[in-house]
């Protein structure tokens, strides 16, 4: 990733030109290493994120809006106290680092001026955003506080003096290119990368390809600080970001599709929702992943011992057959005998019976006659058990389907809460706050021609869109044997499943293959039914039902443009 020191240089310009003088409306903890405040100013609203992830740690601006928890996390209610209401009166880079600055006057409780300074270093797993009190110079708090255990060179915690990272022994990218008669004959990346800050290998390799690493450098900064610079990202041939940068960079102009950005904001803004290592979505649904992975790896567990035991209590019929035959030849067993011959009179042939010695020759026929016993009864109850076993991996196989396919934090929100409900999870303590009533917000879509479909996006949504809005003569569908959505075809009064056209049918089960765990597949089998023939049954589990009278199409996943 290219969020350099040239890069921060330029963010600071974009910032310093929307956000000086801008007054702090309100301040937000979406996750617990992201920040979104809101600023008002003379040319308009906007809105600053900043987060400390070490996958895509990063400052901008922003235009999205994200669902906030219900219960503020605590660093966010100590921004709200000091520093919201407060005006922005500058944004600066600490020299050439990957570090915001942000010095801001607000107002304590006895209404005097106090000076407060938001600080974001922008540094891989090191990243973070501490709020300084300028007057005393210590902090006041850190979104993640650093202790002498996590660091013994460096610590972030309420009350320290805040003290710079660590200098590294390079020269800065502003000092360097200020060097009169500088002469820099190597060209090795490696060695510019040791010797300059805060450049990114990037612009090192650039500078290594040039004739002269010393002027393109000079000459590159003095153009970005006349604002003479258009960001650009690089992709891939799957159309995914691999780089971005203010600065042409010559090793991908051929090999890559490029998209220019009018602002800074709006390419690091692409950059990360595209880019799946960093995606706020794809990132959120990690955990959970983890957590029905386990799950599933879990019964997948169960049902192989269920399985094998089944099949061991299946032979049980042995256990009968030494009953028999020790109770027709109690007088061939001696005292302290460990196995007895006998005859087979079902087939004539000798087999040998193992003994305990301990038991009396009717106890050892006994205990054959309990195996069976037992036996036979554990046929029943595991079938039962890997029955039970099966609906169990059915269940977790549509959420896991459901995670994948999942598009906002909102719904990964959703299915988290019905993993909770279910037990899967555990519920995060939370004190004081009132559960809201579920409402279901089913995905909606038009055919060609104009007809609604309505599409589950999690496993509660699926049971209250077939079994609470839909209607006894609407069409039900989804993939045959294959986790994903329940998808409704809403019929008009009067109208039946017979009055469908093919194309409508086949129109609506590609979206109903689209939103299943072979969406990436062609050909795929799709179930359709009226609603009338749809029930779930009693205790099931979120989104489980069984259905008759259905017939199947074969189509490939797609949804309406």
């Amino acid at each position: 990733m290219a969020f350099d020191g040239i890069v921060t240089m330029c963010m600071v310009k974009e910032l310093k030109e929307k956000l000086i003088l801008g007054k702090i409306e309100k301040v937000y903890q979406p996750d617990r290493e992201e920040l979104v405040i809101h600023i008002h100013t003379k040319s308009g609203n906007h809105k600053l994120y900043a987060t400390s992830s070490s996958q895509g740690a990063r400052v901008c601006l922003i235009d999205d809006s994200f669902k906030n928890p219900a219960t503020p996390y605590n660093f966010c209610m100590l921004l709200r106290k000091h520093i919201q209401g407060g005006r922005i009166v500058d944004v600066r880079q600490k020299d050439s680092e990957r570090i915001i600055e942000i010095d801001i006057e607000a107002f304590n409780e006895l209404g005097f001026s106090v000076s407060k300074r938001l600080i974001f270093e922008i540094m891989g797993k090191h990243s973070n955003i501490i709020l300084l009190d300028l007057e005393t110079g210590k902090i006041v708090d850190s979104i993640k506080r650093i202790s002498f255990d996590v660091s013994r060179i460096r610590q972030l915690l309420p009350g320290l003096i805040y003290e710079y990272p660590p200098i590294q022994d390079k020269v800065p990218f502003k000092q360097f290119i200020e060097m009169n008669d500088y002469s820099f004959p190597v060209k090795d990346k490696k060695t510019i990368l040791s010797t300059v800050l805060g450049i990114s290998p990037s612009i090192a390799e650039e500078m290594a390809l040039s004739n002269d690493p010393f002027n393109f450098l000079r000459e590159t900064v003095t153009k970005l600080t006349e604002g003479d610079f258009k960001t650009r990202v690089y992709l891939d041939n799957n159309d995914t970001p691999i780089e971005f940068h203010t600065v042409p960079l010559s090793q991908y102009e051929n090999s890559s599709t490029i998209l220019g950005f009018d602002t800074i904001s709006q390419a690091i803004n692409y950059f990360y929702f595209h880019r799946v290592s960093s995606n706020r979505t794809k990132q959120k649904s990690q955990s959970l992943l983890k957590s029905v992975k386990a799950s599933i790896d879990k019964a997948n567990l169960k049902k192989k011992r269920l399985s094998e035991d089944l099949l061991e209590a299946e032979h049980a019929d042995k256990h009968r057959l030494y009953g028999e035959l020790l109770t027709a030849n109690l007088y061939l067993i001696k005292p302290g005998d460990k196995s007895v011959d006998v005859v087979n009179y079902y087939n004539e042939e000798t087999i040998t019976i193992p003994l305990n010695e301990k038991m009396s020759p009717s106890k050892n026929s006994q205990r054959y006659y309990k195996k069976y016993a037992k036996a036979k009864t554990a046929v029943k109850e595991k079938q039962i058990q890997l029955a039970e076993n099966d609906v169990e991996l059915e269940y977790l196989n549509s959420v896991l389907t459901h995670i994948e396919n999942a598009v906002g934090t909102e719904i990964l929100d959703e299915i988290r809460e019905e993993l909770i409900e279910t037990g899967y999870l555990r519920r995060r303590k939370v004190t004081n706050v009132k559960k809201k009533k579920y409402k279901a917000t089913p995905l909606t879509y038009y055919l060609s021609n104009e007809q609604k479909v309505l599409v589950g996006k999690n496993n509660k949504e699926n049971d209250y869109l077939t079994t609470k809005i839909a209607s006894r003569s609407d069409v039900w569908m989804h993939t045959k044997d294959i986790p994903g959505s329940h998808v409704i075809l809403p019929l008009d009064p009067g109208t039946t499943i017979n009055d469908l056209d093919e194309a409508t049918i086949l129109e609506a089960a590609a979206i109903a293959a689209y939103h299943s765990k072979s969406r990436a597949s062609s050909n795929v089998p799709v179930d359709y039914v009226q609603i009338k023939y749809v029930k779930k049954p009693t205790g099931s589990k979120p989104g489980m039902v069984i259905f008759t009278h259905n017939k199947t199409v074969y189509v490939n996943p797609k949804i309406p443009e």
